[in-house]
Formats: structure tokens, sequence, C-alpha cells
């Protein structure tokens, strides 16, 4: 069970990589405005009393929050295709678990934390860039995290 969490970790992390290539792509293009993990950050910091924090220091905690929570839902993918191992390949079973993770953030607990507005009342462009960024860290972390576990994981 060390194992798998720690290769999903990884695969988490690496599968973060494209995902936040997207994201700042789509800020570029002007249609993000503030990137959710720098929502998360500052409201998290401002809880904590330390909303006077540098936008340097935020833009760093951010992007390490950022990598950690990508490792975190690595872990946690890779922890659940070992129970539940359906008949599809690994960077099928990715996109369906990003597709859900999309769904429990972006309708669930940052409108729930007033982070950001519910998906369906959200800047348009934000939502359709997360979607896909969403879909890509799935594809990815279940593409790796099947390379990594090998067929072993897969019963």
């Amino acid at each position: 069970m060390v194992r798998a969490v720690v290769q999903g970790a990884a695969a988490g992390a690496v599968a973060t990589v494209p995902m936040s290539g997207v994201m700042l792509a789509a800020q570029r293009l002007g249609v993000m405005g503030t990137q959710p993990p720098e929502r998360v950050t500052e409201e998290a910091l401002g809880r904590a009393g330390a909303d006077d924090t540098s936008e340097e220091t935020q833009n760093l905690t951010a992007s390490v929050a950022h990598v950690a929570f990508g490792a975190a839902g690595g872990a946690t993918f890779a922890l659940l295709r070992r129970r539940f191992v359906p008949p599809v390949p690994g960077a099928a079973q990715g996109v369906l678990f990003g597709l859900g993770v999309w769904a429990l953030s972006y309708k669930g607990w940052m409108p729930a934390l007033g982070i950001l507005p519910p998906a369906e009342r959200d800047r348009p462009g934000r939502q359709r860039t997360m979607i896909a960024a969403h879909l890509l860290y799935g594809g990815v972390l279940g593409a790796v995290e099947s390379r990594l576990a090998g067929p072993a994981a897969t019963g």
C-alpha cells in the first residue's frame, strides 16, 4: 500500500505540470482571471491571519500547494485503482478521476467555502479551462500511474 501511495503521488505531481501549463496559457489569453490555486492560497492565508504575505511568497505557496494537491490526488487515485479496477485503461480511469476532482472542487468545496462561485456562475473561460485541465491531469495521472504500477495493480 505504501508503494501505491508513493507511485500515485509521483504520478499526480507529474500530471500537475501539464495541467498547470494549460492554466497558464489560458491566463495569458485572458480567460482565467485569478488562478484557482492563487484564490485558495489567498483564502487560506487570510483565514490564518497571514494576509499581509508578499505576492512573491503567495505565488510560491500557491504553486507548491497545487503540486501537493495534485500529488495527494494521485495517491488517492492509486489506492482507488487498486481497490476498484474497472476494465478500462489507466488513462481512461484517470480522465474520469480528473473530472470527478473538478466536480468536487468547482461544484463542491470551493463554492461552499466562498473561494470561487459555483461553476455555473463563474467565468465561462475559467470553467472551460479547468475542465480541460482536469481531464488532462487525469489522463496523464492514469497513464503514468499505470506505467509505474505495472500489471500487479490491475489484479
